[in-house]
């Protein structure tokens, strides 16, 4: 039943993000062109999501387990470091060369679109050295 719902919200977001435009790349870099024609269409968007997140947020913490009877995990107030500037760089920056970000590059990708397919290559490329650079280092076997 779990990968059920799972899967229902999953297409409940990429067919929102379809009907919002968020899959086109040309919307996105709109967006990101201050200096030029900019669409403020996803700036509205944004705005649409945090609402709901704030209010699912205010929700969650009036809880003590998920809907679906698991653990109520919610992020932590940890410090903004420099794990998370540069995370945040490298997003920012991939979003603004691609016009992508991971949901809308996946719906799209469904779509098959060879640009998302680039992007999705290079965002798992991304996680693996992430987890290979996240491992401790190799301890050298004593002889």
């Amino acid at each position: 039943m779990y990968r059920l719902i799972a899967f229902l919200v999953g297409l409940l977001f990429g067919v929102g993000l379809i009907f919002s435009g968020m899959t086109d790349p040309g919307k996105v870099i709109g967006f990101l062109d201050l200096a030029g024609a900019w669409d403020p269409s996803l700036a509205l968007v944004m705005g649409g999501a945090v609402a709901v997140g704030v209010l699912a947020f205010a929700l969650a913490r009036r809880r003590t387990s998920a809907f679906l009877g698991g653990a109520m995990l919610l992020p932590g107030d940890g410090p903004v470091d420099r794990r998370v500037l540069i995370g945040s760089l490298v997003f920012g920056v991939g979003w603004g060369l691609a016009g992508f970000c991971p949901g809308p590059a996946l719906v799209t990708l469904g779509g098959g679109h060879m640009k998302a397919a680039i992007f999705v290559l290079a965002m798992l490329a991304g996680m693996v050295v992430h987890e290979l650079s996240a491992q401790p280092p190799l301890q050298a076997v004593p002889e």
